[in-house]
């Protein structure tokens, strides 16, 4: 059976990995939120105000990026009891996971739920708005907001033939949307598994004692 010091380390070992995990994390969805805002590469379309409003809102740069990569660097200084962390108690230890999973963990949620709504509402593009029976040509929006009977995540053959501007509009909103839920649902998953790590490493402090 493991020692209670030895558990204690065990502990710190994987606080360290859980936050340079987190934070790889954090960049990838800084990252990918950030392309978001160039759909093609071309930054006429945010110079133009044409970026839909979820990417624009950014909540892969500062929710499941800022916030989550703030709580790593928390995560990580308590691994290494690096600075103010070195002399750390049992209790303070908590208190910063508790404070840390909470910023990452509210983080990574926001960025979740941001991206399940883009996805669900589809990108802003131009679209020839004739063919939904309304009266102006071609315009900007959210063409597959209104197909309540047909779902275009599930329907490839819209992909291409319903928005004419930007050029794959929907591969690049789906593409990088998916994988902000998909960080996002990571971080989660690591958020709960470090508050674990962290509660089962008080209670062996308190054992010790």
């Amino acid at each position: 059976m493991l020692s209670s010091p030895g558990v204690m380390a065990c502990s710190r070992t994987c606080s360290r990995i859980l936050g340079l995990s987190l934070g790889t994390t954090a960049l990838f969805a800084a990252g990918a939120n950030t392309v978001l805002l160039f759909p093609n590469w071309d930054a006429s379309y945010l110079l133009r105000g044409l970026i839909g409003k979820q990417a624009m809102l950014g909540s892969g740069l500062w929710g499941g990026g800022l916030m989550v990569l703030i709580a790593a660097t928390l995560i990580s200084l308590t691994g290494w009891r690096y600075g103010c962390f070195s002399e750390s108690g049992p209790c303070q230890s908590m208190l910063t996971a508790l404070l840390s999973s909470s910023l990452a963990f509210l983080g990574a949620l926001i960025c979740f739920i941001t991206s399940g709504v883009a996805l669900k509402d589809g990108p802003l593009c131009m679209f020839d708005a004739s063919s939904f029976n309304q009266m102006q040509a071609w315009k900007y929006g959210y063409p597959f907001k209104d197909l309540h009977n047909r779902n275009y995540l599930y329907d490839r053959s819209l992909w291409n033939s319903v928005c004419l501007e930007p050029s794959k509009a929907v591969i690049w909103h789906v593409s990088f949307f998916s994988t902000l839920l998909c960080v996002s649902l990571l971080q989660i998953l690591l958020v709960v598994i470090h508050f674990i790590n962290s509660f089962l490493g008080l209670f062996c402090s308190l054992c010790e004692k």
